[in-house]
């Protein structure tokens, strides 16, 4: 959704600069929708995120332990969560900025 949203920014933006387009009626409408989808998307990324962290920690717990692998191994999940996390954060600052 992060990087649709931007797309659609982007998209419109050069579409609205190209010689015989007509000029839309509502300019500022795909940069209201950019800005929505980028900020559903850090949302939701931000819930799932949370979400993954309580089911590993509960997975993690006293009844599974005799299943569960060493509890200091790790994934990358949570890296790559932060990173995306941050370009959606700059996607959504950008695209705001140049709203105003």
């Amino acid at each position: 959704m992060i990087g649709f949203g931007f797309t659609i920014v982007q998209f419109f933006e050069k579409f609205q600069q190209m010689s015989g387009v007509k000029e839309a009626a509502r300019p500022g409408m795909p940069r209201y929708l950019g800005l929505t989808l980028i900020a559903g998307g850090t949302l939701a990324l931000l819930i799932s995120t949370y979400q993954y962290y309580v089911l590993v920690k509960y997975l993690w717990s006293k009844p599974f332990e005799p299943i569960t692998w060493d509890r200091h191994t790790s994934t990358p999940t949570f890296a790559i969560s932060i990173i995306v996390f941050g370009i959606g954060v700059f996607a959504f600052v950008s695209v705001f900025w140049r709203l105003i």
